[in-house]
């Protein structure tokens, strides 16, 4: 009998130990919420209106809806605009109504953004005040690598990178690897700096800050260094501190093939293989492509003639001369200085062609020559005395690249 009374006491304690008594039993607590802050404003405090500027939307229509004064519009409209010209909003850009937490639901600030950076305030509360600011942006290096499978853009995307990389590698190597000639296998390395809004909202590729690129096994680093205290002279230089850049780049035309070579024993079928030397290159690529120049120099001719069609042609120096042919418009006039990489014209079918090219003309000491086959000089090299600099920022780079896995 004793154990019996003892085991339903040990049970009683059980039951008892895993149960609340009904006078502990707590309420569930409220949890507070979230503090937002964005463009300097506590959100909470807001009726929060996000939209995007329609077509026919005009500033005041829009504050006039929302419960804001003809005379305050007119203020913002007649006496900011410097600040902020209400008649250049436009169609597309987002805007933000923070209006008040009141039957009213009046707008108190409208926010207005320029760019995914950039953005105009206006706020009627008191005191009507008009400011210009800019998001929170943060800056974070990467790293990335990939194995050529047909494109340099393909290859991109197939790995979930920006499509302006392989722009910034085309210039980056545009004096030294033949885009139009990768090759399946050929390989790239990059460290990069990825530009962040508001700490989470991605911004793109800032910059390529240290690259390797092997073409046909060739193995080829570029790392970006600036010359001067304000970082406004830089460019891309080797492992050996050889400027990457040449005074020609390989192509007028970017992500483009060669349809034709320069080719002084060309025969054609269609002329019954009568001997028509071909003393330029073209460039295949769609109607509207910029066409850019190879170097600096000066126009000399920019004009529409006979087989020609469009064309433009450029001195560089003493030795050098390029011409461009067929182009569908011309950009630039005679006399007119160009820099290296500036937009000339865009690809067309003007003159004798038989599709969209731009055909590309190199002249050495007054005849015309294959540029391919031309060991064209380097730009200015970097200076001994940053020689010392250059390396010791090399050194982490180039130990970081080689530990980035294909």
């Amino acid at each position: 009998m004793k154990k019996l009374i003892l085991a339903v006491f040990t049970l009683t304690l059980l039951t008892t130990a895993c149960e609340k008594p009904k006078d502990e039993i707590t309420e569930p607590e409220t949890v507070a919420d979230p503090i937002i802050e964005q463009y300097g404003y506590i959100l909470n405090d807001f009726n929060v209106i996000r939209d995007t500027i329609r077509k026919g939307d005009t500033f005041g229509d829009i504050l006039f809806a929302n419960g804001v004064s003809q005379e305050k519009i007119m203020e913002v409209a007649t006496k900011f605009r410097d600040s902020f010209d209400v008649r250049k909003i436009v169609v597309g850009k987002p805007y933000v109504l923070l209006n008040s937490k009141d039957s009213l639901n009046q707008t108190q600030v409208f926010i207005y953004e320029t760019n995914k950076v950039d953005y105009a305030v206006v706020d009627f509360r008191d005191t009507l005040s008009i400011y210009n600011s800019q998001k929170p942006v943060r800056y974070e290096d990467r790293e990335a690598s990939g194995v050529i499978t047909s494109s340099l853009s393909a290859t991109m995307e197939e790995q979930n990178l920006s499509p302006f990389m392989a722009d910034q590698l085309a210039n980056i190597y545009a004096w030294t690897i033949n885009f139009f000639k990768l090759q399946p296998g050929d390989r790239f390395k990059v460290i990069y700096t990825e530009k962040f809004i508001d700490d989470t909202i991605p911004g793109g590729l800032k910059e390529i800050k240290a690259a390797y690129f092997e073409h046909r096994g060739k193995p080829l680093y570029a790392f970006k260094f600036s010359s001067d205290s304000l970082g406004k002279l830089s460019g891309y230089y080797d492992e050996n501190a050889n400027n990457l850049k040449r005074a020609f780049l390989k192509a007028p035309v970017k992500f483009s093939r060669i349809s034709s070579r320069y080719n002084l024993n060309r025969r054609i079928k269609y002329y019954g293989f009568k001997l028509r030397p071909h003393r330029g290159t073209d460039f295949a690529a769609a109607i509207g492509t910029p066409i850019l120049a190879t170097a600096d120099g000066v126009v000399t001719k920019s004009e529409r003639r006979g087989g020609n069609g469009n064309y433009v042609k450029i001195r560089h120096n003493g030795t050098y001369e390029t011409q461009y042919l067929h182009m569908k418009a011309r950009n630039v006039k005679v006399g007119q200085h160009v820099s290296q990489g500036d937009v000339i014209g865009w690809i067309g079918m003007t003159g004798n062609t038989s599709g969209p090219h731009v055909c590309y003309r190199f002249w050495k000491n007054g005849k015309e020559v294959d540029p391919f086959k031309e060991d064209t000089p380097f730009s200015q090299p970097l200076p001994k005395e940053l020689h010392e600099q250059y390396f010791a920022n090399l050194r982490p780079m180039k130990e970081a690249l080689d530990c980035i896995a294909f």
